[in-house]
């Protein structure tokens, strides 16, 4: 009797597992092989190399949803008519979100890039104020020595002080 409830068991699990196997698409591609899919084929293959569909396997003419490449959310909507974008509105908030982590990071850098600027601006205002004031200014030279700034090297500094304010302090 048990083997009975084994072999009848066994039966039962190879008809659910044959269940979704009769739900596949069976067509022959342009170079001749089969092709096996839970996805419709290709949009341009002829009905004739259709050889099944899901649900009965028919062969009759249906209709067909085109195969579509997975893209990003703002590319996916972009390619979709307004009213098919409507009708999504997962979709659509996925594109959303995807346009406003773009805009944010976007912010962020030019933030970041203004930051900067202003204190590079501040940087140089205080060079040039440094420099203009006359004071006896020294450098530390490669070999540690410390070497005071001649008339030409002021004038070397103040030029790029002078410089660095008319591109940072606007």
């Amino acid at each position: 009797m048990a083997r009975w409830n084994i072999v009848l068991l066994a039966a039962l699990l190879g008809l659910t597992l044959a269940g979704p196997a009769s739900a596949q698409w069976k067509w022959r591609d342009k170079a001749g092989h089969t092709q096996y899919s839970d996805l419709p084929p290709p949009p341009g293959t002829p009905e004739s190399d259709i050889l099944q569909r899901p649900r009965g396997g028919s062969t009759a003419a249906a209709p067909r949803a085109p195969m579509a490449a997975p893209a990003p959310a703002s590319a996916a909507s972009a390619a979709l008519p307004p009213a098919a974008r409507a009708s999504d509105p997962e979709l659509e908030a996925r594109r959303k979100k995807a346009e406003q982590e773009i805009a944010d990071k976007k912010k962020a850098e030019e933030d970041r890039i203004a930051a900067a600027r202003a204190e590079n601006c501040g940087r140089a205002k205080e060079a040039l104020r440094t420099l203009d004031s006359g004071i006896r200014m020294a450098r530390v030279n490669e070999k540690g020595e410390r070497i005071v700034l001649d008339d030409a090297a002021r004038a070397a500094e103040t030029k790029r002080a002078q410089s660095a304010v008319a591109s940072d302090c606007k």
